[in-house]
């Protein structure tokens, strides 16, 4: 597979690397300061092109791997619609519902794929907890929490766009929990309404949240709460946990590390929880500090997507329902009272 990438910031160090151990050829790259995409373009290998359009356009690529602020996402997604090209999306799928869904209609209507980036429903824990829940190993479901206390430096959001409302949305929770906000829906399907209490600028000079909570109501009947920061030194692993009548299972960081169901080993033999203790990947302190191999895995199933014509596990509806829910929560934040959920997608 041949890809063009639009933005070359840290995280598409992560997409190239990840491009270059499965055999995809990163052929070309873009990105509005040039001296910081050439420098990235003769790292890896690639052309830089300097205007968004040409990169879109280029000659001969299978797809085009979209890395800028999400504020900035509908106008590739547009042009690769307009010219049938595939295209990816970094988290957030968009900062707003309405950029969002003109992202989603413009790609159905142009037969294209359009995937958005979230790698840890490739990680093992998240693939055994999404054949075992229903399955029903752990009994009912009755409570799914995220915890993400997170923390992130003043050099982090040293620059104005960093933390601030109209380029990324929002702070901790769309920025830093939204994979974990993804997790919750794909494990435990729709949440119907929210409630949340916020702290904005809590400890960095930011005007969005850097300490946000919120209290999640699932369709199913089970309950929830989701806790976001990046305002806890110095940072501490993120967790998921999901309690059943049956038993408990904990996600920290990237693996499970907690499986405590009644009476599960011997029925279950084929299939047994994929346990791990030993150090979890995770993001906790450092943004870059995390595992390269379920990037890997996301990019071959949107490859194999592309292929056959197949939806890729996280398209823009999954992207679209993850950021539904963080605008939700922090309605409810702004507004004092619980936000009901009613998805159009």
């Amino acid at each position: 597979m041949k890809a063009g990438l639009i933005g070359t910031g840290a995280i598409a160090n992560k997409h190239a690397l990840a491009y270059r151990n499965i055999g995809f050829k990163l052929v070309a790259c873009s990105n509005k300061t040039e001296s910081r995409g050439r420098e990235f373009a003769e790292r890896w290998s690639a052309e830089f092109v300097p205007n968004t359009g040409d990169l879109c356009r280029y000659p001969g690529l299978d797809f085009v791997d979209v890395c800028t602020f999400p504020d900035s996402h509908l106008e590739p997604v547009e042009i690769c619609a307009s010219i049938g090209r595939p295209v990816q999306l970094q988290k957030p799928i968009a900062t707003n519902l309405k950029d969002a869904r003109r992202m989603i209609d413009a790609a159905r209507k142009a037969g294209i794929k359009l995937c958005v980036m979230s790698q840890h429903r490739f990680d093992d824990a998240t693939l055994f907890l999404k054949r075992a829940l229903p399955a029903g190993r752990l009994g009912k479901l009755l409570q799914a929490d995220a915890y993400v206390k997170w923390f992130r430096s003043d050099e982090y959001y040293s620059r104005p766009i960093k933390g601030s409302w109209h380029t990324e949305g929002g702070g901790a929770l769309i920025n830093q929990a939204i994979h974990q906000v993804d997790i919750l829906l794909h494990l435990m399907g729709p949440v119907t309404q929210v409630s949340g209490v916020w702290q904005l600028g809590a400890r960095h000079k930011i005007e969005s949240e850097d300490v946000v909570n919120g209290l999640l109501s699932y369709q199913s009947g089970a309950t929830g709460v989701i806790q976001a920061a990046t305002a806890f030194w110095p940072g501490y692993t993120e967790r998921i946990e999901i309690h059943g009548t049956k038993g408990t299972a904990i996600i920290s960081g990237d693996r499970l590390t907690t499986w405590d169901v009644l009476e599960d080993e011997e029925a279950n033999a084929a299939d047994p929880a994929p346990m791990e203790v030993s150090t979890t990947e995770s993001g906790s302190s450092d943004p870059m500090a995390i595992s390269v191999t379920t990037f890997e895995r996301q990019f071959l199933d949107f490859a194999e997507a592309i292929r056959t014509g197949r939806e890729p596990l996280v398209n823009g509806e999954e992207g679209y329902r993850a950021l539904e829910l963080v605008l939700a929560v922090y309605e409810a934040c702004r507004k004092g009272r619980p936000v009901s959920l009613h998805s159009g997608i």
